[in-house]
């Protein structure tokens, strides 16, 4: 069978004669094809953690480059890490970080949705669970009558000025309502306006002259925020009405530990933070873990 000649996708004729750069012998110009670069697609976030009853997503975000930057957050994230792993035994495999230092992990909306979705995946009896996030916080009007204040409470991943923020209602039902008998999850959110961030239907309230008690915080909707057999714990950074801030008040010699505590694994400053004025509130934290 014969071939078939070569046409000009133009003129559409037959040309003979020698090819000339960027022109066919017809005279007619070669089209030019641009290449666009493909970025690699993000690594998915699926350790291996059937090894361990135990998992962590840390997220600890300083928003670099930006008006609203802060300095500690990923100090804090580390620390926390450190702390899991030596003080309760989390396995390295079994800790999801997000933080902007890392290109493959940074703390994205999509992101820490799919850090939040593999954290309660698959979890059964026996399971502790721990998400720590450190950032910043926001509120928003709830239109649905579900908040005694009248207002949800919002996580602030990177990219939220163009993805959005993560509203408590979807934190509530990725972590807490799939938790089944015998698993246990301990949120620490340092944030602003975190004091509700995981919607739970109860708060614990201690204000400045000792009273102490519970709050009753279901949706009078009749919306079921709890789990589904298993416990959650949240210990906030502030109100929902109030805000977090970076400080500089450390003095030097703490400042000094806690770049130890980082830096060498020293457990010194951890022992010590367990003995301070939280000590109680901790202890439950250690017994429960």
């Amino acid at each position: 069978m014969a071939a078939k000649p070569f046409r000009c996708s133009t003129c559409h004729t037959a040309p003979k004669g020698r090819w000339v750069k960027n022109r066919a012998p017809c005279g007619c110009p070669l089209p030019s094809y641009r290449i666009t670069p493909v970025h690699p697609p993000m690594r998915p976030i699926t350790p291996d953690y059937r090894q361990s009853s135990k998992k962590a997503v840390i997220c600890g975000i300083s928003y670099r480059n930006t008006e609203y930057e802060l300095d500690g957050c990923i100090n804090d994230a580390n620390c926390m890490k450190y702390l899991l792993q030596t003080k309760f035994e989390f396995p390295e495999s079994t800790i999801v970080m997000l933080t902007e230092t890392d290109p493959w992990k940074k703390p994205t909306k999509r992101n820490i949705r799919n850090a939040l979705r593999w954290l309660v995946q698959s979890c059964r009896s026996g399971d502790s669970l721990v998400f720590h996030f450190s950032g910043h916080g926001l509120q928003q009007p709830n239109l649905k009558g579900e908040e005694l204040d009248g207002y949800d409470e919002t996580i602030c991943p990177v990219d939220f000025e163009t993805q959005g923020v993560i509203v408590d209602d979807e934190i509530n039902e990725t972590i807490v309502r799939p938790l089944t008998q015998g698993v246990r999850l301990h949120a620490v959110m340092d944030a602003c306006h975190s004091g509700t961030v995981l919607d739970l239907p109860f708060l614990w309230r201690t204000d400045r002259y000792g009273y102490s008690g519970w709050e009753d915080h279901r949706p009078r909707t009749g919306t079921w925020k709890g789990t589904y057999g298993g416990e959650a714990f949240c210990f906030s950074g502030c109100d929902d009405s109030q805000s977090s801030a970076d400080t500089s008040l450390l003095n030097k010699e703490m400042e000094r530990r806690m770049q130890v505590c980082c830096k060498t694994c020293d457990k010194t400053f951890i022992k010590r933070v367990l003995r301070r004025e939280h000590k109680c509130c901790l202890q439950v934290v250690v017994k429960s873990v």
